[in-house]
């Protein structure tokens, strides 16, 4: 009787507790473990600089988006990661404060033509190889502007065959390549239609769609969890996430819960006009604004 008194105690306890407060001590089932919030070194001032990673801790972000680095005319990224010594303390750091390098980017395709550049295998098998080492499954490969292919469609052929080539080299590797395109997303699910590669995803950014004026949470549903690896969560700059009009969180949460998706959201820019420059004030809000949505 002492014991079955001390078994129906404790769940009347457990039962009087708002499944908050003790759901997030159970192993799968933490909201937080759901949706993590990042930001990026590049967009923090701190491309390819250890310092990023205290910057930020500071900023309260559970993980880091790390650049490859510069590429310009070079044969490949200016990536300091490729020295061992380099990568360790990267290593060394994050795990000191307990945060988690979430993904490697090649923002360098940014201005950069991905459809007509050479040696774009050697690139992005270095970001493949720099991935293994620091067991990172996610990297970012933007289209950019001259890989646009709502302007430029006659890109789309050698677009999707270096898509092919760079699909099977991530699937040999066991990591995903998440691209960012022009396209809306009935054109990206047939994008990755064609492509025919599970490690080829969407690396889904709000500001696309809200720009153009479509639907973001529709986006999201056409678009379906598995096809989406990651998520760039800001909008272009003016102001801070919480007082963005045109972006409503909670809805997006709820859309994003609907779909079973989870993983990395990550801060990019939502930056407010008048203090552009104060990186900490402004991605220390947003990312406490994220977390109160997705985390409380």
């Amino acid at each position: 009787m002492k014991r079955r008194n001390f078994l129906n105690a404790c769940a009347a306890g457990l039962a009087a507790l708002p499944l908050s407060s003790w759901a997030a001590e159970m192993p799968g089932m933490s909201k937080k473990s759901r949706y993590k919030i990042a930001v990026i070194d590049l967009m923090i001032l701190k491309r390819q600089k250890l310092s990023a990673l205290p910057l930020a801790g500071e900023i309260g972000a559970d993980g880091l988006e790390v650049d490859m680095g510069g590429l310009g005319d070079r044969p490949t990224f200016d990536n300091k990661l490729s020295d061992p010594a380099v990568r360790q303390q990267y290593l060394d750091k994050a795990k000191e404060l307990n945060l988690e390098i979430c993904s490697l980017a090649m923002t360098g395709f940014y201005a950069q033509s991905f459809a007509k550049r050479d040696g774009v295998e050697k690139m992005v098998g270095d970001c493949i190889e720099t991935m293994k080492q620091m067991n990172v499954r996610t990297a970012f490969l933007p289209l950019g502007i001259q890989g646009d292919l709502v302007k430029n469609p006659e890109l789309r052929p050698v677009i999707v065959e270096r898509l092919k080539t760079v699909g099977k080299m991530a699937e040999k590797a066991g990591v995903v390549i998440g691209i960012e395109t022009a396209l809306d997303a009935k054109g990206e699910v047939e994008l990755l239609r064609e492509i025919g590669s599970k490690s080829i995803q969407i690396y889904f950014n709000f500001s696309n769609p809200l720009k153009e004026g479509r639907d973001l949470c529709e986006e999201l549903r056409i678009l379906g969890k598995n096809r989406i690896c990651q998520i760039h969560c800001t909008d272009e700059d003016g102001v801070w996430l919480e007082n963005n009009t045109r972006l409503d969180m909670k809805k997006v949460k709820t859309t994003l819960d609907k779909m079973g998706w989870k993983g990395w959201l990550v801060i990019e820019r939502s930056r407010d006009a008048s203090r552009p420059r104060d990186v900490k004030g402004n991605f220390s809000a947003n990312t406490a604004f994220m977390k109160t949505i997705f985390q409380s």
